[in-house]
């Protein structure tokens, strides 16, 4: 119970700022968290928000305090122009807020893979996270090669065949150029049956995104709940990342209650920011 109650005692002020009132988890859970910086940033991610306009999005992360956000198309549809992309960005960037990627980006046709990087460059960033069919990988590194951007292509566990896993999304890009990598959900990684810090170790070279959560089980049927009441070991998850040092983004897409997100959003965040706490 010491363990526990040195976490408590450290996460307090993220949760008390995040909103959240508890936190759960098991009396061992943070033996494992050793001493380290950490080089990562805490985000959300846009699908969280889904319900919400872009002006209601904005008031909800000034509330838990974060300030990065990979921005979905809902709130920014592709077909838009530069002027109103620009309003959008502006929006975001005027209440203290940076778009640091977009996505998760479909992509079906050539067509569709041209449209991303307009959009993503039209927004300023210079990373998508998306989700081109397999056959057009060879043409997204031609974008890639072109733009000097870099694709975090995003796993979806077993729900959908196309990239369930991080595995599958490494035997398809491994002999392509090195700008196109992976965004680790780590949520859909426990629910296919594999071992998030397992992944983030092996795939470390081209990890250039972070989508984090917690889920009840370890199967399809595996829901997403708030962060410390599930199955994942979030405290390891943070080890491993400060042992490869990743220097990217940890957002959480939190699709629990997503017309009343809140509670759940502000105690995830207050965990996990807790967690990082801990040395």
């Amino acid at each position: 119970m010491n363990t526990r109650r040195k976490f408590l005692k450290l996460a307090g002020t993220g949760v008390l700022a995040a909103g959240a009132t508890s936190i759960y988890a098991s009396p061992t859970m943070f033996d494992a968290v050793e001493k380290g910086v950490n080089t990562f940033s805490v985000g959300m991610a846009g699908y969280t928000f889904k319900e919400f306009t872009v002006e209601e999005t904005i008031e909800m992360m000034k509330r838990i305090g974060v300030t990065n956000l990979s921005l979905k198309d809902f709130h920014m549809p592709m077909n838009s122009t530069q002027e109103q992309i620009s309003s959008i960005i502006g929006k975001f960037r005027s209440a203290g807020i940076n778009v640091y990627t977009v996505g998760v980006v479909y992509m079906k046709t050539q067509n569709a893979v041209d449209q991303a990087f307009e959009y993503a460059k039209m927004a300023g960033v210079r990373t998508i996270v998306g989700a081109p069919d397999y056959a057009l990988l060879p043409y997204v590194e031609k974008k890639i090669k072109a733009y000097d951007f870099k694709m975090a292509i995003h796993n979806h566990g077993p729900d959908n065949p196309l990239y369930p896993n991080a595995t599958d999304i490494w035997n398809h890009i491994k002999d392509l150029d090195a700008r196109i990598g992976i965004c680790i959900d780590i949520g859909h990684t426990t629910r296919d049956g594999h071992d998030p810090c397992a992944d983030i170790l092996k795939y470390r070279s081209r990890i250039y995104d972070m989508h984090v959560k917690d889920v009840d089980k370890a199967s399809k049927e595996g829901e997403t709940v708030e962060m410390g009441r599930g199955i994942i070991n979030i405290p390891e998850v943070i080890e491993t990342l400060r042992k490869i040092k990743y220097s990217g983004s940890c957002s959480l897409e939190f699709e629990k209650d997503m017309k009343d997100p809140l509670p759940g959003i502000a105690e995830s965040i207050g965990y996990l920011k807790g967690v990082m706490a801990c040395k």
